[in-house]
């Protein structure tokens, strides 16, 4: 059953159907990566509406599937320099009955960044500096997303 609800996730963000997302995480669920690293709640379910909303051109597929884990590549252009992105993400999952409860995402931030930022990437995308910057950068986008939108802060 746990592999249907991560594979209808992964369905409904194919289509970037934020809302099909989202219906599959428990109202406590918890949400990491290595950018957004402990989301809660309503901020990590408006974290997808979020990139659902603005990924006008992202593709995302899933792969190798199982009762907690899944791989999933997305490409997209990244809009504050335009690169294309091809990022590649091993996801794990907990649940609550038939509900997501924690997810957490795994990939190679200074991969993204070399992609993201291209040779500002390559030089710096590896410190801690860069890295730290770029999670408040990500986070004040989220904060300012839910205002624009109304969305309640957990």
């Amino acid at each position: 059953m746990s592999a249907a609800v991560i594979e209808a996730f992964y369905d409904a963000f194919s289509k970037r159907d934020a809302e099909g997302m989202v219906k599959h995480y428990a109202d406590d669920v918890r949400f990491s990566d290595p950018v957004f690293q402990d989301l809660k709640g309503d901020d990590a379910k408006n974290m997808w509406r979020m990139l659902c909303e603005r990924g006008k051109d992202l593709e995302v597929v899933a792969s190798d599937v199982t009762e907690n884990s899944a791989h999933w590549d997305a490409t997209y252009t990244f809009a504050l320099t335009r690169r294309k992105v091809l990022n590649r993400i091993d996801a794990k999952f907990t649940f609550e009955g038939d509900k997501i409860k924690t997810h957490t995402d795994a990939f190679d931030l200074y991969a993204w960044t070399r992609m993201a930022f291209g040779v500002t990437g390559v030089l710096l995308g590896w410190t801690g500096f860069f890295q730290s910057t770029l999670r408040k950068k990500a986070l004040a986008g989220l904060v300012a997303f839910e205002r624009e939108n109304r969305h309640d802060r957990a």
